[in-house]
């Protein structure tokens, strides 16, 4: 039997991209599985993809950018075994172009949401909290100051909640540029060339997966020696 067979799990995010992957993963082990997202056509979509797998997989509709919205959750809301947040936007933009609401915006979706679940979303303190982060938190780009603060931020406050949290297990993946929907407004061309320059660049030699970062999600929930850390899964983009 799966490690995961009796527990519960709740993938904020979990509509597309890397959280779709880890919900697939975790409902495919056994685990009771709720997807969290503020777009109800996304989860039923979701729910489709997923459905069939051994663990149940159920929606919960959810802005995580909503005090309000995050705090009812919470009340109404049994214990997880496993809280995994992958969901916020952050825009490019250099930080003389990119528009102030822009930048609160996206630091109210992905840090502060982030910090919501934490704060309120009950977890087993036999279980564990994983935040997605990325590695521009220590490799930035041209473009990506406001992304760079973010991600470190929230490494941050992994390293912090750990402690403040303990026996609770607190840990982040931080990846690499990945090929997700995420890039899907980029021109098809641009992207494809921005995926052959990573090809070339990295020590992998590939551009990463939503699945590569599943599995990096799935360690942290499961390592019980674990906690306080970063996971970065970047293809070695950190040292190329």
């Amino acid at each position: 039997m799966s490690a995961y067979a009796d527990q519960r799990v709740l993938v904020v995010g979990g509509t597309s991209g890397v959280g779709l992957a880890a919900a697939h993963e975790f409902a495919a082990q056994g685990a009771a599985t709720v997807i969290a997202s503020r777009s109800p056509e996304r989860l039923q979509t979701a729910l489709t993809r997923l459905s069939g797998l051994p663990g149940p997989v159920t929606a919960q509709n959810l802005d995580m950018r909503s005090d309000e919205e995050v705090e009812k959750f919470a009340a109404s809301a049994p214990e997880f075994d496993h809280v995994v947040v992958t969901a916020g936007e952050t825009p490019l933009g250099r930080v003389d172009t990119l528009p102030l609401a822009d930048a609160y915006t996206a630091m109210d979706s992905k840090f502060w949401g982030a910090y919501r679940i934490a704060r309120s979303v009950p977890v087993r303190s036999s279980g564990s909290l994983t935040l997605v982060a990325g590695y521009l938190s220590q490799r930035p780009g041209r473009a990506s100051a406001l992304q760079s603060a973010i991600n470190a931020a929230l490494e941050a406050l992994v390293r912090g909640l750990a402690l403040e949290y303990a026996p609770l297990r607190v840990n982040a993946v931080s990846p690499g540029l990945l090929r997700t929907p995420l890039w899907d407004g980029l021109d098809a061309t641009a992207r494809e060339n921005m995926y052959e320059a990573a090809v070339q660049r990295l020590p992998v030699g590939r551009v990463g997966e939503a699945a590569d970062i599943a599995q990096a999600v799935l360690f942290l929930t499961s390592n019980a020696y674990t906690t306080g850390t970063t996971l970065y899964v970047d293809g070695g983009g950190m040292i190329a």
